[in-house]
């Protein structure tokens, strides 16, 4: 595995491994919103009930998005909820595709925490693997330590965003169906792509097996679309979660990517932005 994939990523035997000989890892189920219910096939053990919208996010605003930053000492108090610790190793999965998950791992790297990897394949991979799982997620211990700070991943905004897809490369990590828009409904906000902005959906990081690609299957198809490290990167989507999911990718190859926290729910919120539909980027 390449240094930059061991940064990013942990296996499924790995993690294993580790719970087995008593290691601590602070394991972080993530969802994206909390429905109050328990969750479905249960969890792998010892693993904390975590959520996108209240733990990892600040408030939707019209300016910044459905899932805009959270407020540092707020994500720090959550974290230290979590167990979390300067020495301790963070590990996030979800039971999707890996977007949700993969937006954790972002919050922390831009927190400033750099030990944490999301679980290559999720909780699919898990079971695949025959590892048993829990009934119920573990209880908080609250007994973390660590200390944050904010601004350690790039971020871009919507104008930057727009120079990026003119001068750089701009990916949008949403499906074809929502890159390609069109007509917005009444009352809708616009349907469509920011111009300029390449295809690029998250779905296709991973085989068929929920793993990210093996490193040089990856690279190659970062490369197609033109994010082969040559030129600056600005990744979006519809809220920030498949985003983070093509930076995870471009990391564990060796890009670095910056995310446009905002997306499309941002973008499209402001009738002066405008929106390009179609199969070309335009």
């Amino acid at each position: 595995m390449s240094e930059a994939r061991a940064r990013t990523l942990i296996s499924v035997d790995d993690l294993a491994s580790r719970l087995g000989a008593g290691s601590k890892v602070v394991l972080l189920h993530v969802r994206d919103e909390s429905t109050g219910k328990a969750i479905e096939g249960g969890v792998i053990p010892g693993a904390l009930d975590v959520y996108l919208a209240s733990e990892f996010s600040g408030a939707p605003t019209k300016a910044g998005g459905k899932r805009p930053l959270p407020d540092i000492a707020a994500f720090e108090a959550n974290a230290r909820s979590w167990g979390v610790k300067a020495d301790s190793l963070v590990v996030v999965y979800d039971d999707t595709s890996g977007a949700q998950a993969s937006r954790a791992w972002w919050t922390f790297r831009w927190a400033g925490f750099e030990n944490v990897r999301i679980l290559d394949g999720g909780i699919i991979a898990w079971k695949a693997a025959g590892h048993s799982l829990a009934e119920q997620p573990a209880s908080a211990p609250g007994d973390g330590t660590i200390s944050l700070t904010a601004g350690n991943m790039p971020t871009i905004e919507a104008d930057d965003a727009q120079k990026l897809a003119r001068e750089g490369v701009l990916l949008d990590a949403r499906g074809k169906a929502a890159y390609v828009g069109g007509p917005a409904e009444p009352g809708k906000p616009a349907a469509g792509h920011i111009p300029g902005a390449i295809l690029a959906p998250s779905a296709g990081n991973i085989g068929p097996d929920a793993r990210f690609k093996p490193h040089d299957e990856l690279c190659i198809a970062l490369a197609e679309i033109g994010a082969d490290g040559s030129r600056q990167v600005g990744v979006y989507c519809g809220s920030g979660n498949a985003a983070a999911h093509k930076i995870a990718a471009l990391h564990a190859a060796g890009i670095e990517a910056a995310l446009y926290v905002g997306s499309w729910s941002a973008w499209s919120a402001d009738p002066e932005r405008p929106v390009a539909t179609g199969d070309e980027p335009g």
